[in-house]
């Protein structure tokens, strides 16, 4: 049978929360990944020392819409979609330079948390996830090949993980691949239940 341990060798990182990150970067650092974030993310890893690449970077595109729009780009779901044993995907991602990512670390954009803070409609519908959702989702579809950790409540299985020496079993990426569709599932119920006029009750994702 193949090996199918995956090795970490690139990451990218972009999450709501900070508390419990600086663990894992300097972890990731220590381990010679190579880091991708965005916006408030990137001014984090800063902070700390922990070198990394803006995605508008590799992107050639800032931050635009007010931060509606990120990360939505080829070169960022290229790398986490691209399927490393397929030889057209190979090419394509070698011609236009896209860098896979084998570890997506996200925390999505707290929704219900500010529709209980009673905040204006307009605030609410800004903290409607859409990048950080999407990657989630490309992230899972391609579990074979990459690792999603979709909220901080996975951080420990990444830091097991990490201890490891930054590798994966199929197995383990499987699982985190259901909790991430669960997790995409919950959500949008949520924003669902509110357009609809429904109550919110916090879902607490990947508990």
């Amino acid at each position: 049978m193949a090996d199918t341990t995956l090795q970490f060798r690139s990451a990218l990182i972009s999450v709501y929360h900070k508390t419990g990150l600086d663990d894992i970067v300097k972890k990731l650092h220590a381990l010679g990944v190579e880091i991708y974030s965005t916006g408030g993310t990137y001014d984090f890893l800063e902070n700390l020392g922990i070198p990394a690449h803006k995605v508008e970077d590799l992107t050639s595109y800032p931050s635009i819409l007010g931060g509606r729009v990120k990360t939505l780009h080829p070169k960022v779901f290229g790398g986490i979609l691209g399927r490393r044993e397929n030889t057209g995907d190979i090419a394509e991602m070698e011609q236009w330079e896209i860098p896979n990512f084998d570890l997506v670390v996200i925390d999505l954009y707290p929704f219900e948390e500010t529709v209980q803070s009673g905040a204006s409609p307009a605030d609410i519908i800004e903290k409607i996830d859409i990048g950080g959702i999407s990657l989630i989702r490309a992230a899972a579809k391609n579990f074979n090949h990459v690792v999603c950790i979709p909220s901080q409540n996975h951080y420990d299985v990444l830091n097991k993980m990490l201890m490891d020496g930054g590798k994966s079993t199929l197995q383990e990426r499987q699982s985190l691949s259901a909790d991430s569709f669960e997790i995409s599932s919950r959500y949008d119920f949520a924003i669902w239940n509110y357009l609809s006029g429904g109550s919110v009750t916090p879902l607490r994702y990947g508990e």
